[in-house]
C-alpha cells in the first residue's frame, strides 16, 4: 500500500509518502514540506499549497491519502489555517477518486509508539527507526507526515481490526501499539477530538 500522509499547515505543511508491505514493513518515497510566507494573500498561500499537494500526488500516485484530523483549539487563526489546507487536500485527492482517511494526534501516536500520550520527541524517532533512517525527518511537519502515513497503512491490519481484548482475522494476538491504538480510536469518538501534535 502506497499512502501519502499529510501534517496540513498553511505556513508549513509535511507531506510524506511511504510504501507499507503486507508484513507492515514501511519504506520511505518522499518527504517535503510546504511552505508559504505569512505576507503572502491567502487565496496564494492555499493555491501554493494546492500546486504542490497536486505535484506529490501525481508523481507517487498513492493508494490513499492520510491527513491528520482537524479538531478545535484557542488560536483560531492556527485552527483556520488548518482546516483550509485539509479541504485543499481533501478537494486534490476527491478529483483523483482517492480514498480519503483523518487520524487524530492520539491515534497516530498509539499506532508509532504504542503510546497515546507519546511526545514528539519519541514520535519523530519511531518513524526513524521503522523507515530506517539514519535522522529524525526535519522540520517536525515532515516527520509528523510520515507518522500520519505509517498509521493510516498500520490500522488495517487484520489485528487491528479486532475487537477490544481479542485478535483480529485469524485470531492473531493485538500488539501492544495496535491495542493502543484501538483504545485511541475508540477514546476519539467517545471523548471528543483530542490537541495537535504540538509545534
Amino acid at each position: 500500500m502506497r499512502v501519502l500522509g499529510i501534517d496540513p499547515g498553511l505556513t508549513r505543511c509535511g507531506v510524506g509518502v511511504v510504501d507499507v508491505r503486507a508484513d507492515r514493513t514501511a519504506a520511505l518515497v518522499e518527504v517535503t514540506v510546504i511552505r508559504t510566507p505569512a505576507d503572502m494573500p491567502l487565496e496564494q498561500r492555499l493555491l501554493a499549497v494546492g500546486t504542490g499537494i497536486d505535484e506529490l500526488l501525481d508523481a507517487h500516485r498513492p493508494d490513499v491519502v492520510a491527513i491528520e484530523r482537524v479538531f478545535a483549539q484557542h488560536n483560531l487563526r492556527t485552527v483556520m489555517g488548518v482546516a483550509q489546507v485539509s479541504g485543499v487536500a481533501l478537494h486534490a485527492a476527491a478529483r483523483r477518486g482517492l480514498r480519503v482517511a483523518l487520524h487524530t494526534p492520539s491515534e497516530v501516536k498509539a499506532a508509532i509508539t504504542g503510546y497515546g500520550a507519546a511526545d514528539k520527541k519519541q514520535v519523530q524517532t519511531m518513524v526513524a527507526r521503522i523507515l530506517g533512517l539514519a535522522e529524525v525527518p526535519k522540520p517536525a511537519d515532515a516527520a509528523d507526515a510520515l507518522a500520519i502515513a505509517i498509521c493510516h497503512a498500520w490500522r488495517g491490519s487484520p489485528a487491528a481490526d479486532g475487537g477490544a481484548g481479542g485478535g483480529g482475522a485469524g485470531g492473531a494476538a493485538q500488539t501492544p501499539a495496535q491495542a493502543a491504538w484501538l483504545a485511541a480510536e475508540r477514546s476519539a469518538r467517545t471523548s471528543g477530538v483530542p490537541r495537535r501534535l504540538a509545534r
